[in-house]
């Protein structure tokens, strides 16, 4: 069966908005079965059963032969399509029902949807805001549970709406420098490869520069996808300075007219004051080399973390000055409601989302889209 557009959009993005989703439907089915309860009548008593009449024994019947039993048939099989009958296929009705489950749009209900948004990821102030436009717009009106997530997605998109920006390469005189940042096992190296690949598929000559010295693992994975995607790379030894990493690769792209120069760095973050300092000293080369560079700095942020997401950017904030956002790991449990946290909360520019492991995964972020994907209407 072939997909919607949609689906071959977001791909596995859309199982994420399960936990809103249904939390949302849970708002309204509360409701009803308050309402239902109220609305039941009082059972009436049942009446008492009469007193039976006092049996009269009847004269025992005289006994008859027992016939003989008669041959037993042998069993005839049924078809297969008979035997084993196929599942009927969900009823349109039911599909309509559930689609027309009502609720008042009173205190106690705003309360049940704001709690429903603070558990799936979208965080107390977002939350908040989106109570207060809904009270502001339908206060006391009744609504069904596909009107109630469309207002929910209409109230997330216009969160997502003030942070959704394009990556676009712009600088000159060329290269343009992207760092890109990310604790370990946020998806960082292949986010860079994803990227990179974005970027050929745009026409822009790419370059890749492996700057997290700190794994010897990191340097190879990158090299491995360099190849993959026909992008140069610049690589060093294990340990090595990361400064002069960069620095060979910003004169190396200039010298070969490349367009875009993608350098992973370090993200422990077990010591900050290390890593900013291993910062610091990369903007000061790059500073000698383009007084604009870097160009960007992109925090790479797995959306399965949820709140603990939050964090990180607010201490790469503060240490490495970043720029924009890509989320990634939306393809599995994660639900997506960070990003209209993170939107709300710090307001940086969200670029892209990751929603699978293949190259063509990395999806230029749809405020619209993702809002209907979150609140389950897409």
């Amino acid at each position: 069966m072939s997909k919607s557009w949609t689906e071959r959009l977001f791909g596995g993005f859309r199982k994420t908005s399960d936990r809103l989703s249904e939390n949302l439907s849970a708002v309204v089915d509360e409701e009803e079965a308050v309402a239902e309860e109220e609305a039941a009548p009082d059972p009436e008593p049942e009446p008492e059963p009469e007193p039976e009449a006092a049996a009269v024994p009847e004269p025992a019947p005289e006994p008859t032969p027992e016939p003989e039993p008669a041959p037993e048939p042998e069993p005839v099989s049924a078809p297969a399509h008979i035997a084993n009958p196929a599942p009927e296929p969900a009823g349109i009705v039911s599909k309509v029902t559930t689609s027309m489950r009502t609720a008042t749009l009173d205190d106690a209900t705003l309360d049940e949807v704001e709690d429903a948004l603070i558990v799936s990821d979208l965080g107390p102030s977002a939350a908040a805001r989106i109570r207060a436009k809904l009270a502001e717009k339908r206060f006391g009106l009744k609504i069904t549970e596909r009107e109630l997530k469309e207002a929910v997605a209409e109230e997330i998109a216009a969160i997502l709406r003030t942070v959704a920006k394009p990556l676009e390469i712009t600088a000159f005189p060329r290269p343009q420098v992207i760092l890109v940042i990310g604790v370990n096992g946020s998806g960082k190296t292949t986010t860079i490869a994803k990227l990179g690949h974005w970027l050929q598929e745009e026409d822009y000559g790419v370059m890749l520069a492996a700057g997290d010295t700190f794994r010897a693992a990191a340097i190879g994975q990158l090299k491995v996808w360099a190849d993959r995607i026909g992008a140069p790379i610049v690589t060093g030894p294990e340990g090595g300075d990361p400064a002069s990493i960069v620095f060979d690769a910003v004169k190396r792209a200039t010298d070969t007219g490349i367009d875009a120069l993608i350098v992973d760095t370090a993200g422990r973050l077990q010591n900050k004051t290390e890593l900013m300092d291993e910062l610091a000293k990369i903007r000061k080369v790059l500073g000698r080399l383009n007084p604009e560079a870097p160009h960007d700095v992109l925090l790479v942020l797995d959306a399965t973390n949820g709140q603990n997401a939050l964090s990180q950017i607010e201490i790469f904030k503060e240490v490495a000055g970043v720029t924009g956002l890509i989320m990634t790991k939306l393809d599995g449990t994660a639900r997506g409601g960070v990003l209209v946290a993170a939107a709300e909360q710090y307001g940086l520019p969200i670029h892209a989302i990751g929603v699978g492991e293949t190259l063509d995964d990395l999806r230029p972020f749809d405020p619209d889209l993702v809002a209907k994907v979150i609140a389950g209407v897409a």
